[in-house]
């Protein structure tokens, strides 16, 4: 199980909340969630873009949850339980986390809202940059050679 936020007690519903109240005081005009399976979702409107987390959600099955000791010993019904619970609300605490960061990012000047979300932006077919991007660069890349290592840009842009 990731480590941060592995003991939180903190509720899948407050961290929903903790996530719509941050959207609205950075200005979202829009947030959505939902689920679907073993998936989250978390939209919102901001800066007249749409962005799309998806938030992987732990199965009963895993034997992360119906097994401890690394493994050894099977959990009890109402143990998985206690587990897969615990595991949910360390999910939803770490998309907290992630979104509160990267619009506390931009609202520094560290970084644009465009460079923190980009993986995230909606695209008018419905798909992510990420769905979109990801295996057309994992392919590029595979085909063919990796720039050098401290390819800086330079001119008036860069």
């Amino acid at each position: 199980m990731p480590t941060y936020a592995k003991s939180t007690t903190v509720s899948v519903a407050k961290s929903k909340t903790e996530i719509e109240k941050t959207l609205l005081r950075f200005g979202a005009s829009g947030f959505a969630q939902g689920w679907k399976d073993q998936r989250a979702s978390v939209e919102f409107e901001l800066n007249d873009r749409r962005v799309r987390f998806l938030l992987p959600l732990p199965s009963k099955e895993d034997p992360a949850i119906t097994h401890n000791y690394g493994g050894k010993h099977e959990r009890s019904k109402a143990e998985v339980e206690v587990a897969w619970e615990q595991a949910c609300r360390q999910r939803w605490r770490a998309l907290n986390l992630a979104i509160l960061a990267k619009l506390e990012a931009v609202e520094a000047g560290i970084t644009t809202f465009e460079e923190e979300f980009l993986a995230h932006l909606v695209l008018p077919n419905g798909k992510t940059v990420g769905q979109w991007a990801v295996p057309a660069v994992g392919k590029a890349l595979s085909d063919g050679k990796m720039p050098p290592l401290l390819s800086l840009p330079s001119g008036p842009e860069a």
